[in-house]
């Protein structure tokens, strides 16, 4: 099973539709959990992605509970600013889930106090608010992969 990236209401179609290109040349897979700041065939979200959009395995959640349900609470991670700990510091596997919030808010604090250890960071500037949400999603990937041995990657 490959990494899974489970973007929580995302609002920006440029930063998912570069985040499609990222797990279509990587093989992970992509999850949406609604509501979305945008539509599916935003001619946005389709630019950024490119010509991807064959090489991807993208699923739709009414909500996070629905996905949390389906996948029970598998080797879950939680990208915040807020975290302690770093995200290279955790051993990734093939079903890894990382977590990613909405570009103006991040993942809901509930959601980050329930599963505190297992939230991550990308260390940063104390001054920097955040990075890039698809920076982000490419940072943390390459670093699970290159764990698991880049996997089936040229």
């Amino acid at each position: 099973m490959p990494i899974h990236i489970v973007l929580v209401e995302p609002e920006i179609p440029q930063n998912t539709g570069n985040i499609v290109r990222t797990c279509a040349a990587t093989g992970s897979v992509l999850h949406l959990v609604e509501p979305l700041g945008f539509k599916i065939t935003d001619k946005y979200l389709k630019r950024a992605g490119l010509d991807y959009w064959h090489l991807l395995d993208i699923y739709v959640h009414e909500n996070i509970d629905e996905l949390f349900q389906k996948y029970n609470y598998k080797n879950f991670y939680f990208a915040s600013t807020k975290a302690q700990k770093n995200y290279s510091e955790v051993k990734y596997s093939m079903d890894s889930f990382v977590f990613f919030g909405k570009e103006t808010a991040g993942l809901n604090e509930d959601l980050l106090r329930r599963y505190y250890d297992m939230c991550i960071r990308i260390p940063m500037k104390n001054d920097a608010r955040s990075l890039n949400l698809s920076n982000s999603v490419a940072i943390i990937v390459y670093e699970a992969l290159r764990q698991l041995g880049y996997l089936n990657l040229v």
